[in-house]
């Protein structure tokens, strides 16, 4: 048999078990080629990041056998092979190792000064377990589009910057192949387009690869489809309708209508400045209650460091003119006392969140503004349980957080920003890691049980997503307000007048 038609992977009736579920993949039979391209995908909790970590030897395999016909083949070739992960490299979300651990740090911490000892740069972070020198490193970080970023400390990457950066140090391992769970999520058009098509070139020097992705985002370059339906089935790729961006799917007008309701969130001349780089400039801007805002921008356009400083979380907040809910920031109210009015979900959010709870006790941490739970009383359980019945996750309500999926966890922070029923709702990109069903039962939920007098912003870089509520939108670009429009009729305030 030629090495063309050799296996590269293959699994018999293999069951793999994740920690805390009595089985998370059953019986599965699957085989791959070289030469072949594979997406995995299926509903949230269906088990794609569990097989990904399965091929790796990270999850139990119950039954059945699975064959890594390419590394035998290197061991026959005299290639010393101790473990899978020696040659075979996953990109997850949430991946955590000896070298950077969230679990040693705390979510704030990136927006401050960190002691020397504890700081990890992002060069250091891309050389540490490679052979790789500082041109390799500086041409690896070029290829993911972090050049520049080098002397950066890692926690202050954003999620997408995150991603790349381990996109990039698993390059410089040099694998014989590439597991990617979701290496999409939380990228633009433009950031899309670019990994796509470094993936493509990897693929054209003969590096296999394996992709986690939502049906919609598989590139046409795939070949073949793995379903993790009921049942599990196979299929030759068949390019689906291109997901748009949001802004080619609405019909904004420039400016938005007059309102005399009462500010929620009024911003005059605020800018953020990170070491001597600006972030935010000369933002004015005013949304009021019961209004439902988009705020758009691509990867770095500011928008998660805006929406921080309404959270609290930014310690530009108290330099800046910021009123929230009528009260200027930084005059003796505590950061406590701002969350209390607000919800709250963002990826970076999810990354920090490691405390050992339940579904349940984890939503319940949202009437408190805290990451530690509390005892809940009947009138809290008896809205918990709504949600989790509306969100079609009532299984989950016992289950360890850490065990779950990373849509199902993603799920459950949602609620959980939800459950309080907030004057503002902040959800920044909230969708990642779901399937279709759930996002569109949380977009219907949205449109449907958001009280009159709750504010809405949320940020997305996908039409599908949005709620059909938002009617007014926000466009960041380089840290600068470039639009503020608003869907139907009667825009009459452009950007001159946006703040009031």
């Amino acid at each position: 048999m030629s090495e063309e038609a050799e296996p590269l992977l293959r699994l018999q009736g293999v069951t793999i078990a994740r920690l805390g579920t009595p089985v998370g993949l059953p019986r599965l039979d699957w085989t791959v080629h070289r030469g072949e391209v594979w997406a995995i995908t299926g509903p949230t909790g269906s088990g794609k990041s569990t097989l990904l970590e399965g091929l790796l030897g990270r999850q139990r395999i119950l039954e059945g056998t699975l064959e890594r016909g390419f590394i035998d083949r290197l061991r026959a070739a005299g290639r010393a092979i101790g473990l899978s992960s020696e040659v075979m490299t996953l990109v997850s979300f949430k991946e955590e190792s000896w070298l950077f651990s969230y679990q040693r740090h705390y979510y704030q911490q990136r927006f401050h000064w960190v002691e020397p000892h504890d700081e990890l740069l992002l060069g250091q972070f891309l050389r540490s377990g490679t052979k790789a020198d500082a041109a390799a490193v500086e041409a690896a970080a070029e290829r993911v589009g972090l050049a520049g970023r080098l002397e950066q400390s890692l926690i202050t990457l954003s999620n997408g910057q995150i991603r790349r950066a381990r996109l990039a140090r698993a390059l410089l391992t040099k694998p014989e192949m590439l597991l990617l769970d979701d290496p999409f999520m939380g990228l633009d058009a433009s950031g899309r387009a670019e990994i796509g098509g470094l993936l493509q070139g990897l693929l054209a020097d003969g590096l296999p690869m394996i992709l986690v992705l939502r049906p919609e985002q598989i590139p046409d370059w795939v070949t073949h489809v793995l379903w993790l339906e009921h049942p599990v089935r196979t299929s030759a790729h068949r390019p689906p309708p291109t997901q748009t961006e949001i802004s080619s799917h609405v019909a904004w007008q420039t400016g938005v209508p007059e309102s005399h309701a009462t500010p929620v969130v009024e911003l005059t001349n605020v800018s953020v400045t990170t070491a001597g780089k600006p972030i935010l400039r000369d933002i004015t801007w005013t949304a009021r209650e019961g209004e439902r805002w988009t705020i758009l921008g691509s990867n770095g356009s500011g928008k998660s460091t805006l929406l921080s400083l309404l959270y609290a979380d930014h310690p530009a907040a108290y330099g800046n003119s910021i009123r929230l809910f009528g009260r200027q920031r930084g005059t003796g109210e505590s950061i406590w006392q701002v969350k209390a009015k607000i919800g709250f979900v963002s990826p970076e959010l999810h990354l920090y969140f490691h405390e050992p709870l339940t579904a349940a006790e984890t939503v319940a941490t949202g009437f408190f503004d805290v990451l530690v739970y509390r005892p809940t009383n009947e009138s809290q359980r008896a809205e918990m349980r709504h949600l989790f019945e509306q969100f079609g996750c009532l299984d989950l309500w016992d289950r360890r957080f850490s065990q779950l999926a990373t849509g199902e966890q993603r799920l459950v922070l949602l609620m959980r920003a939800l459950v309080k029923r907030p004057p503002l709702v902040i959800l920044d990109e909230p969708f990642q890691g779901l399937d279709g069903t759930s996002i569109e039962r949380v977009r219907n939920w949205l449109d449907r049980d958001l009280r009159p007098n709750q504010t809405l912003l949320f940020t997305s870089h996908y039409a599908q997503e949005m709620p059909t509520s938002i009617d007014r939108m926000l466009r960041l670009d380089q840290g600068r307000v470039v639009e503020v429009s608003s869907v139907g009729t009667g825009a009459t305030t452009g950007l001159a007048g946006s703040a009031g």
